[in-house]
């Protein structure tokens, strides 16, 4: 049973009964970006692939924040960073620093990576275990930060 899935349902319904409708239209969106790779592919997407399409979410407003930003669109950025919330909800519990720090360590240790030729094989490691946890961008920073100049 995708039971991410269904909790997206859930909160859905609930949205819908206590008419909050800025949290449904998030979740009406997360549900379609769902249906339409289910359509696509013709497939019934588990929790794994759910994770990839919030966590993909995730990414596109974080770009659209910064992009507003530097637009000086603060009205934007509100809009933006209220769905972030919400689609972060459905996101497992967020990994620390320090967290991120020891995982990049261990795998750069595990696949004997010595120079950023070896990230590829690094990130190979860490997206599985990070996905919908952190925010890759920064994870790549920090492995490559993890390498001599």
């Amino acid at each position: 049973m995708d039971l991410l899935k269904e909790r997206i349902r859930e909160d859905m319904k609930a949205s819908m009964k206590s008419g909050d409708k800025a949290r449904l239209g998030v979740i009406r969106m997360i549900m379609a970006a769902i249906k339409q790779i289910e359509v696509d592919e013709r497939v019934e997407l588990g929790d794994d692939r759910v994770l990839i399409v919030l966590d993909k979410m995730l990414k596109q407003r974080r770009e659209s924040i910064k992009q507003f930003r530097d637009a000086n669109r603060i009205d934007l950025v509100e809009i933006e960073e209220a769905e972030v919330l919400v689609i972060q909800d459905f996101l497992p519990q967020a990994l620390t620093e320090a967290e991120i720090d020891d995982m990049v360590a261990k795998a750069i240790a595990d696949v004997g990576a010595a120079s950023i030729k070896d990230m590829g094989r690094v990130m190979a490691i860490l997206k599985p275990q990070m996905q919908g946890r952190a925010d890759m961008a920064v994870v790549s920073l920090r492995i490559k930060a993890g390498f001599p100049a």
